[in-house]
């Protein structure tokens, strides 16, 4: 049984404490048929990751989705880059990502886990900027 007040499903729709929280709220895809419907949509590579994403009808939150394939390495190699992929995009989205739009951060291999942090922060702002035409 969980203690009063507590959940026993996080909730990634609930707003983050920090710099980086917003109004607008993020969700994280799990589905596979979202996973690809942005496969088929809009595109912007980056040395380290991929970068898909689709607009989406419904106006109320960012969805993000994360996938690092067996070409990235073993289980612990893509778990790592996953969350290099999850910290990066918590840094990044809440003030350039768009509500109503569906984003997929796919790691590269060899590339997402040894790359450095910050380029690859910068990369996915750079990479959001072009996707939407420049003006956020």
């Amino acid at each position: 049984m969980n203690a009063p007040g507590s959940d026993k499903v996080r909730n990634d729709a609930s707003p983050r404490s920090g710099p980086a929280s917003s109004c607008v709220a993020v969700e994280t895809l799990k589905q596979r048929a979202d996973f690809l419907r942005a496969a088929k949509a809009k595109r912007a590579p980056c040395p380290a990751f991929l970068l898909q994403a689709r607009h989406r009808d419904e106006a109320a939150l960012i969805r993000i989705g994360y996938t690092c394939s067996k070409k990235i390495g073993n289980a612990v190699a893509r778990n790592r880059a996953k969350r290099r992929l999850r910290a990066m995009a918590r840094q990044v989205m809440a003030q350039h990502g768009r509500a109503g739009w569906d984003y997929v951060l796919v790691g590269r291999p060899g590339a997402t886990v040894d790359h450095d942090f910050a380029a690859m922060v910068a990369d996915l702002e750079r990479a959001l900027g072009k996707l939407h035409g420049g003006a956020q």
